[in-house]
């Protein structure tokens, strides 16, 4: 939970001496005002609103701003909301105040951790192995992250991206044995996805049970097969007297997916859907989630549409639990398929030539065309900067302007931004998903810049509904939201990395 101490008082580094002279000019008054603010931001953190309980970190930042632990605070709270860039700063910034300020390089190495930046993450917690070494918990997490730090330095120096074989090059499905007792669903003689295939694999994950690993080996085949033929940036037509359905993050909440179809029905060629990305992790039957939206991918290859989200890559699956989850439920090797197939994922959809979707949003300068993400090399990780990274992690903000991304990675745009883009490449709006949302949706920028969040009470936590788009040929967008449905008692994220539990 949050700290409910005060800083200490007694730091010894320069930062500390040279704001004592600033500090005098704050009145006990002040101090007493700011402590209020923290603790009532405390009690909103202990209720998991944590929007809410940034706002009061902030305002007790305001009032006297030489406190470690309100910074420290408030970086938990943007851990909390995966604004990964704005924790970062504010944990570099109590440790600045105090650098005997031990939660401060927790926190920060967890925010360099959700980067994807394990090496320097590792020097924070070194400092805090030098300052705590009878803490249990700081040792196993050093070794964790020096773990992982050894692990890619390997990895790097035996690949040879160009002579890399393929998992699929590497499996002898034909030799896989089903088990007598296998009584789950059953691929067709040639392999092939259908119907009936589909409506016992959604029964048979609903009553947690596991497909055969030859029958998910078979689809992850045939789906890389199929996404490789795909370009980037994908063409999608809504006819006259149609319906299209666009759905945002699912996070691993199988059983929310599950509802979806039941209130807006199943996927078919009559009844089509674009998932927007962020299929998995976080909630921990992202498997179940995954499997069934190839299944249907393979089924109606033109009327079921995946985008490639931020969480389709190795660094997040590594640390919310998608990998983990793999390796439980199949094995190593499985995990690592799946990695190689999301690197095809397109990375973004043009509906009727008027509508863009992608997972996170604009980029961090003007003149971008539809043309520019058509030509994406998208075979890789996401990188740091770019049009690929930018599509994925970018998110909108309400001024005018760019700034840096909250989250670290990716940018923010204004409503200026979004009209400068829509008018340059004739687009009317721009759909996007990557943030909860109190009703699942919002409609921001004049209506030209519509997010859409498809996980209800998002960790079983956030309380916020989920919503999905509906349109017809008008491209005029209906919105639908719902709450959570129950779930087995598995908890979230019980498949994440160990390195990954917030101090």
């Amino acid at each position: 939970m949050a700290d409910t101490e005060r800083s200490h008082g007694d730091g010894n580094t320069t930062e500390v001496n040279q704001t004592q002279a600033s500090q005098s000019d704050i009145t006990d008054d002040d101090k007493a005002r700011a402590e209020e603010l923290k603790n009532k931001a405390n009690e909103f953190f202990k209720a998991q609103d944590f929007p809410q309980a940034t706002d009061f970190y902030t305002q007790a930042i305001d009032i006297n701003p030489y406190v470690a632990a309100y910074y420290g605070n408030r970086s938990f709270a943007h851990l909390k909301t995966e604004c990964f860039g704005s924790a970062l700063q504010d944990a570099s910034q109590a440790i600045s105040l105090d650098r005997s300020y031990i939660k401060g390089y927790y926190r920060r190495a967890t925010a360099n951790m959700a980067l994807g930046k394990f090496k320097i993450a590792l020097k924070d917690y070194d400092t805090v192995v030098k300052y705590r070494p009878n803490d249990k918990d700081a040792k196993a997490k050093f070794t964790e992250c020096n773990k992982i730090v050894k692990m890619q330095a390997f990895e790097r120096a035996i690949r040879v991206d160009s002579n890399k074989q393929s998992i699929a090059d590497q499996l002898d499905i034909e030799n896989m044995i089903i088990e007598d007792d296998y009584e789950g669903p059953k691929l067709d003689e040639d392999g092939k996805v259908t119907k009936q295939f589909m409506l016992d694999l959604m029964e048979h994950f609903k009553n947690q049970k596991k497909l055969h690993r030859k029958y998910a080996y078979q689809i992850l085949v045939q789906i890389n097969d199929m996404f490789k033929k795909l370009p980037s940036l994908c063409d999608i037509t809504v006819p006259e007297g149609s319906k299209f359905t666009v759905c945002g993050d699912i996070h691993g909440q199988f059983y929310d997916l599950l509802n979806i179809f039941e209130l807006n029905q199943l996927p078919s060629t009559d009844n089509p859907y674009l998932f927007n990305g962020d299929f998995v992790d976080r909630g921990s039957f992202s498997v179940e989630v995954i499997l069934t939206l190839f299944g249907f991918k393979l089924l109606y290859p033109d009327h079921l549409h995946l985008s490639r989200g931020n969480h389709e890559s190795e660094t997040m699956n590594q640390m919310y639990g998608f990998h983990g989850e793999v390796k439980s439920k199949y094995n190593a090797q499985m995990s690592e398929f799946f990695t190689e197939v999301y690197n095809w994922l397109p990375l973004a959809q043009l509906i009727n030539n008027k509508v863009l979707v992608m997972h996170g949003g604009l980029f961090s300068k003007d003149d971008v065309t539809i043309d520019d993400l058509r030509k994406i090399d998208r075979n890789r990780q996401p990188p740091d900067e770019g049009f690929m990274c930018e599509l994925l992690w970018s998110d909108p903000q309400i001024l005018p302007g760019r700034s840096p991304s909250k989250r670290g990675v990716g940018c923010q745009f204004g409503p200026d931004v979004t009209h400068r883009f829509l008018a340059k490449n004739n687009l009317e709006y721009i759909i996007r998903s990557h943030e909860v949302r109190a009703q699942g949706y919002e409609v921001g920028h004049d209506g030209k810049c519509i997010t859409v969040f498809s996980a209800p009470n998002y960790c079983d936590q956030m309380g916020n509904k989920g919503a999905f788009i509906t349109m017809g040929a008008d491209l005029k967008p209906n919105f639908t939201s719902y709450a959570a449905v129950p779930h087995p008692n598995v908890r979230p994220m019980a498949y994440a990395s160990n390195l990954f539990g917030f101090m």
